[in-house]
């Protein structure tokens, strides 16, 4: 901006001159000479106009280079202008909800004392208006303990043959109802009872005897075993009998277990698969939820008892041998069969081994034998483990039936709360037809002697009119006493 100056400044100047040169070929000399006078003092004028000018120039450096830093330090106060307004902006908002929340209170508050007011006027009339009604109600506790003393007498014998037919035949009537009621309702009570007691004993019963149980099966299993070993002889090398004999042992634990024939295990049921193949498993073990186990008898006695009257090691190490082998071979003749496929029973077929020593003894010299059969669903079991499993399996009936027995005890306590109910309503029913008639008999006596026109005074006035009649009216209802007006 300054250099634009100057630049004008010169070119004025030079303007200036030109008009001078012009004006000095047409004016006279004198004129010029004054005029020359003039343009040198111009020139001086000039010069010192340029010093100023350059002085005036780093002035304005100066002042610019300080408007810079003004502009700056503007900048960042604009900056800060802005933050102070977005916070000033917050506070405004925040006292703007902090204003409204306070009017919002004061007017909750304004409205609590209203309504406290509101109640307290409330409070102070039902004060007044119980006092009033307190006084009014000893006033008509006195007149009507007065008017009881004084109509005791005079009602008794009319309320006496009123209530006594009336209430004769109600009560009769409503005897038969709460007879028809509370009797069904006792009988239920007492049943009620009664099963609770029964399923407190069964389960008492049950805990108590659990280990007298287990030491009696046990010893069962014990004699079964000696009878067993009793019986080798007599079974030695007749597969069929050994067969039928283990079936018997089976049958005899079964029938001791406490479980019922037909119902929860059958004998020799007759299976069959999808290709029409019949299987007659020895025993069908049923469970609780229509679950089912098959259970097998197989003997294996021969090998079994070579194995015990053998006298060297070597003949001993053969015939176990061959007691593993014919074991191998049942688990193998058995897993064939799947049993397990053909019920909805669990997934494994049971393999009773009667012989306790035996099992024990190809449990204890073939260590995989068990895994090998429990793998191919087999699970093998001796008398002993048996009896354990045929208890365990008692205890889940005896549970089924204790859990039923508990659904008909829950519906026998809502039978009987229904009937709680259902005299409830009937006791406040009579309660009702009992206020009913008790109206109904202060409506009859204020008719027959209270308020204008009641049917006593009207009978003395008919009678004091000259009616013939030689019956009177009782003193106690009013009668020749009682002035007629």
């Amino acid at each position: 901006m300054a250099g634009e100056f100057i630049y004008l400044l010169v070119g004025l100047l030079g303007g200036l001159v030109m008009i001078l040169i012009w004006r000095a070929k047409s004016v006279p000399r004198d004129s010029l000479t004054e005029m020359e006078n003039r343009y040198r003092e111009a020139n001086t004028q000039t010069a010192l106009f340029q010093e100023r000018l350059q002085l005036t120039q780093v002035e304005l450096l100066q002042v610019k280079d300080l408007l810079g830093q003004k502009t700056s330090e503007g900048h960042q106060l604009l900056q800060d202008k802005a933050s102070l307004s977005a916070a000033v902006e917050q506070f405004k908002a925040f006292a703007d909800r902090f204003k409204t929340e306070l009017e919002s209170e004061k007017m909750t508050n304004q409205r609590q004392q209203e309504e406290i007011g509101r109640l307290q006027r409330i409070t102070s009339e039902f004060q007044a208006g119980n006092q009033y009604l307190q006084e009014k109600l000893n006033t008509q506790k006195a007149e009507l303990e007065e008017f009881r003393r004084t109509s005791q007498l005079e009602f008794s014998q009319m309320a006496d043959k009123i209530l006594e037919e009336k209430v004769s035949k109600f009560t009769e009537k409503n005897k038969e109802n709460l007879d028809h009621i509370l009797k069904p309702l006792g009988e239920n009570i007492e049943q009620f009872k009664k099963k609770v007691e029964e399923t407190y004993d069964i389960e008492s019963k049950q805990r108590f005897s659990l280990e007298e149980k287990v030491k009696e099966l046990m010893e069962q299993s014990n004699r079964i075993s000696q009878e067993a070993n009793n019986l080798t002889n007599a079974l030695r090398g007749q597969a069929k009998k050994q067969g039928n004999w283990g079936e018997v042992i089976l049958e005899s634990i079964l029938e001791k277990s406490g479980l019922q024939k037909n119902r929860e295990y059958k004998i020799q049921a007759t299976m069959q698969n999808e290709e029409g193949q019949v299987f007659r498993p020895d025993v069908l073990i049923f469970l609780p939820e229509e679950r089912t186990i098959v259970v097998d008898s197989k003997v294996s006695l021969t090998a079994y008892d070579r194995y015990c009257a053998a006298e060297t090691k070597d003949e001993q190490e053969m015939h176990l041998q061959q007691h593993l082998a014919s074991l191998y071979q049942h688990i193998d003749d058995l897993s064939r069969k799947r049993y397990d496929e053909l019920t909805k029973g669990l997934d494994f077929t049971m393999m009773f081994i009667p012989i306790e020593p035996a099992y024990l003894l190809a449990i204890q010299e073939d260590q995989n034998m068990w895994n090998y059969a429990y793998n191919k669903r087999i699970l093998l079991i001796s008398p002993t483990n048996l009896i354990a499993a045929l208890k365990l399996i008692s205890d889940l009936w005896k549970r089924e039936q204790q859990n039923k027995n508990a659904m008909e005890i829950a519906k026998q306590g809502e039978r009987l709360y229904e009937k709680i109910v259902g005299f409830l309503d009937t006791m406040e029913d009579i309660e009702k037809h009992i206020n009913k008639t008790q109206e109904t008999f202060l409506k009859a006596k204020k008719q027959l002697k209270d308020g204008k026109g009641n049917m006593v005074s009207q009978a003395q006035k008919l009678k004091s009119m000259g009616i013939n009649s030689d019956k009177m009216i009782p003193e106690h209802l009013g009668g020749e006493e009682d002035q007629v007006d």
